[in-house]
C-alpha cells in the first residue's frame, strides 16, 4: 500500500492540522476533531453542523464556512463520530436561533448525532434534525436501515446553510433541508473499490472486468454486478434508477459526482451522458456540479445525484458560498 500518510493511527489528525494550516477561513480543534468557521459562533443565525465518518472529503469539513456549516464533525475513517464530537460543535456554533443537525442515514451517524441532541436540549440548546436518504439504489444495507444518504447531503448543507445565513427561524431552515432531501435522488457506481489506510487493501473484492452498481460511500454492495461497459450504458443505468424512483421534469439540479480516484475528464464524460439522458426525458438541467465532493478514498467510480429545483430552491443553491469545497459569488 502507498498512502501519503505519516501512520494510519493519524492520518485524521494530521489532516486536520493540513486544513487548518491550508484555510484561514477555518478554526480547526485538532484534539477534538472538530472543523468550525472562524466566526462561529453567529449571534441570531442558526447554527448547522454535520460530520460522518473521515474518508468522503470533501465532505464535510470542506464544506464549512459562509453559505453553509457552521461546523463539522470528522470521525475516524469510514466511522461516525462520537456524540461527545457533535456535543462540543452544537455548543460552539451555538448562536441563540438554535442548531440543525444534518445527518446521513447511516446508523452509527443516526445514533450518535440523535444522543448529542438530547444531551444538547437538557443544556437548553434547540436542536433539530434534517435525515438525509436520498440514495435509490438499495432499500437496507450493512449500514443502514432504510435508503443510504449520499449526494444530497451537499445540496441539504448548501441549500439550508444559504437561508440560515439570512436570519431564518430553525423550523424555516428545517422546512427547506427536509424539501431539499425529498426533491433529490442519488445512485452510484464503482469501477474499483477502496483502500482504508489502516487496513492496508482494498475495502472489497471487484474483478478488472466488473462493476458494481449502486455502491454505498463506503464501499457498501450494491444491486448487482455486471460486466464494465461504455460510460454511456452506465451512465443510462444509474439515470434510469433515478428517474424510475423521481420521474425527471421541470428544472433540475445535477451533479456527477468522483468516489476519489475518477479523473476529471472521465466525470466529465459521464456528465455528458446525464445531460442528455435528463434532455431526452423533457427536464431542464439548470444547475450543475462535476468534481469530487462525496468521495470514498481512492475509489474509482461516480455517482450521480439529481434535485428538482424550485424557485426558491434556485435562488438559495445561487447565493454566495465561501467554504474550501465549493464557492461562488463573494
Amino acid at each position: 500500500m502507498k498512502k501519503l500518510i505519516n501512520s494510519a493511527d493519524s492520518v485524521v489528525t494530521d489532516a486536520l492540522a493540513g486544513m487548518a494550516e491550508a484555510h484561514p477561513s477555518l478554526r480547526v480543534d485538532v484534539d477534538n476533531k472538530i472543523i468550525y468557521r472562524r466566526s462561529a459562533p453567529v449571534a441570531g443565525k442558526v447554527g448547522l453542523v454535520s460530520g460522518g465518518g473521515s474518508g468522503h472529503e470533501p465532505l464535510h469539513g470542506g464544506f464549512v464556512g459562509h453559505g453553509m456549516l457552521d461546523a463539522a464533525c470528522p470521525g475516524e475513517i469510514f466511522t461516525s463520530p462520537v456524540p461527545d464530537q457533535v456535543i462540543e460543535a452544537t455548543k460552539g456554533v451555538d448562536g441563540g436561533a438554535g442548531v440543525l443537525h444534518i445527518v446521513k442515514n447511516y446508523t452509527g451517524d443516526v445514533l450518535n448525532f440523535e444522543m448529542a441532541a438530547e444531551l444538547c436540549a437538557e443544556e437548553g440548546i434547540e436542536v433539530a434534525v434534517v435525515l438525509v436518504n436520498d440514495d435509490v439504489a438499495v432499500k437496507d444495507s450493512l449500514y443502514t436501515a432504510g435508503r443510504r444518504g449520499t449526494g444530497a447531503t451537499v445540496f441539504v448543507e448548501k441549500i439550508a446553510g444559504a437561508l440560515a445565513e439570512t436570519g431564518a427561524p430553525l423550523a424555516e431552515v428545517v422546512r427547506v433541508g427536509t424539501e431539499v432531501n425529498a426533491r433529490s435522488r442519488s445512485f452510484g457506481v464503482a469501477l474499483s473499490p477502496g483502500t482504508v489506510p489502516a487496513a492496508g487493501k482494498p475495502n472489497f473484492d471487484l474483478a478488472d472486468d466488473e462493476i458494481e452498481l449502486g455502491i454505498g460511500i463506503h464501499g457498501e454492495p450494491g444491486r448487482t454486478r455486471a460486466p464494465a461497459a461504455p460510460a454511456r450504458e452506465i451512465a443510462r443505468i444509474a439515470m434510469d434508477a433515478v428517474h424510475a424512483d423521481m420521474p425527471l421534469t421541470g428544472d433540475v439540479l445535477v451533479m456527477v459526482n468522483g468516489m476519489g480516484g475518477t479523473p476529471l475528464i472521465e466525470l466529465y464524460v459521464v456528465f455528458a451522458e446525464v445531460a442528455a439522458y435528463v434532455r431526452d426525458k423533457g427536464a431542464t438541467l439548470t444547475r450543475s456540479l462535476v468534481g469530487n465532493y462525496v468521495t470514498s478514498l481512492d475509489m474509482q467510480g461516480f455517482s450521480v445525484t439529481v434535485c428538482a429545483l424550485t424557485d426558491e430552491l434556485t435562488r438559495l443553491w445561487d447565493a454566495p458560498v465561501e467554504t474550501p469545497g465549493l464557492r461562488w459569488g463573494r
